[in-house]
Parts: C-alpha cells; sequence; structure tokens
C-alpha cells in the first residue's frame, strides 16, 4: 500500500514537472530551430546535430561549438571553452542539491545533467522541497523539445535553398549579440568583461589558434575584471572608514 502511495506520489511529482517545464519547451523551440539550421550550414550530419544536442544539451556551449567548429578549431579548445562556458551548471546543480530531497547519487546526477539555465529557474522558484521526480518531469520536457526541435531545424535548414543557408550563418553571431546586450545594459561589470576579452582575443589571433585564443581572453578577461572591480571595493571600502574615522 505505501509502495504503491509511493509511486503514486512520484508520476504525480512528474507530471507536475512537466506542465511546469511546458514554457521551457515553447521557449526552446526557436533556438534549437535555429541551432539546427547553423549545425547544418557548418556541416555537421543530421546524427552529429541530434548527438550535439541529446550529450551536451547546452545551448551556448552548442553555438559556441559551430562558431569554433566552422573557423577549423581543434576538439581540444572546443572542450575547454565548453567547459568555461558551462562552469555555471556546477553552481546550479548545487544550489538545487541544497533544495532537493536526498536521493541515490545516480538519480541526482541525471539531473544534474538536465539542470539548464531555465530548468534551474523553474526548480528553484517552487516552493518547498524538491522532490526528484519533479526536476527530471522539468528537465525531461526541456531535454525532449531540445533535441527533437534540432533535429527538425536541420531537415528544414537542409531544404532550403543554398543561398538562404548560408545566410543563416549570421543568425549565430545575432544569436550572441542579444544575449549580451541585454546584460551590458544592466550590469556595468559585464561591458568591461566584453571589452577586455573582445580586445585579448584580437591580439592572441595573431598569434595562436582562434580556439585557445577565445579560451585564454576569456579567462584573462575575467581575472583581470575581477582584480579590478576588488582593488576598486578595497579602495571605497577604505574611504568609508576614513570618512567615519574622520566623522
Amino acid at each position: 500500500m505505501l509502495f504503491s502511495r509511493s509511486i503514486q506520489e512520484k508520476k504525480s511529482d512528474y507530471f507536475k514537472g512537466i506542465v511546469a517545464g511546458v514554457s521551457i519547451a515553447i521557449g526552446y523551440l526557436p533556438v534549437a530551430l535555429t541551432y539546427g539550421f547553423i549545425a547544418e550550414t557548418t556541416g555537421l550530419s543530421l546524427l552529429e546535430t541530434i548527438a550535439m544536442s541529446a550529450f551536451v544539451f547546452a545551448g551556448a556551449a552548442q553555438y559556441m561549438s559551430l562558431s569554433l567548429i566552422a573557423v577549423g578549431t581543434g576538439a581540444l579548445e572546443i572542450i575547454f571553452t565548453t567547459f568555461i562556458i558551462n562552469i555555471r551548471h556546477l553552481l546550479m546543480s548545487t544550489a538545487i542539491n541544497e533544495k532537493a530531497v536526498k536521493d541515490h547519487p545516480i538519480i541526482k546526477g541525471i539531473y544534474a545533467f538536465g539542470m539548464t539555465d531555465e530548468v534551474f529557474a523553474v526548480s528553484s522558484t517552487k516552493e518547498g522541497r524538491l522532490t526528484s521526480s519533479y526536476i527530471l518531469g522539468v528537465a525531461s520536457i526541456a531535454y525532449s523539445s531540445w533535441v527533437i526541435n534540432s533535429g527538425i531545424g536541420y531537415a528544414i535548414g537542409s531544404s532550403l535553398p543554398a543561398t538562404l543557408q548560408q545566410s543563416m550563418s549570421i543568425a549565430l553571431y545575432a544569436l550572441f549579440i542579444a544575449l549580451l546586450v541585454p546584460s551590458l545594459k544592466k550590469h556595468r561589470k559585464i561591458v568591461w568583461l566584453a571589452t577586455f576579452a573582445a580586445l585579448f582575443n584580437s591580439i592572441l589571433t595573431m598569434v595562436i589558434a582562434t580556439g585557445w585564443a577565445i579560451i585564454i581572453a576569456t579567462l584573462a578577461s575575467a581575472i583581470l575584471v575581477e582584480i579590478i572591480y576588488s582593488k576598486k571595493q578595497y579602495l571605497y571600502g577604505q574611504s568609508d572608514d576614513q570618512n567615519r574615522k574622520g566623522a
């Protein structure tokens, strides 16, 4: 009786997760279709396109990978770049783990794989403790939408005229600009980060491969900005202390 109730509760939580994740699935539709378009123009096969979505399941990393593949970047550089871009997922999974009920590590590993920005946002805003079934429900519908629509985007893209297919590559840069501009408006720190990264990358691409230039430029700009802001915070803090003492 208790076992039967436990199964029913898990099914109910899983279904609630699916319902909560419908908005994510809809939001993924245009982005996944565009990814499929660009993957086709980059030279990936249908199987490779779907496999990347199935095994990576990280939109920003996949788009970045396509741009690196397009310029002939090696696998090692792509792996490092993907790691840097996706390192925030470790923090998100840690935050969710604190709110989630205890479960088998394999189950936790499965839903940690599906912890995208959107899945994290929906899961973390739910009131009360999170069950594994609920998180898996949110992640599974998001995952299905991303993988399936990636394949559909590729199929549609391959049927388009060659001229239009080539022009779709511009969508990659347009997407990155669309993601970057809102952040630039809200946070001055990101403005400096983007500026330094672009400057370092422009210089480094003259002497090293594009993939490594992106990795080093990203790390260097992040470290430099953190040093500048830490120093600024220290100076302002010291100034405040001195003002209080003078008063």
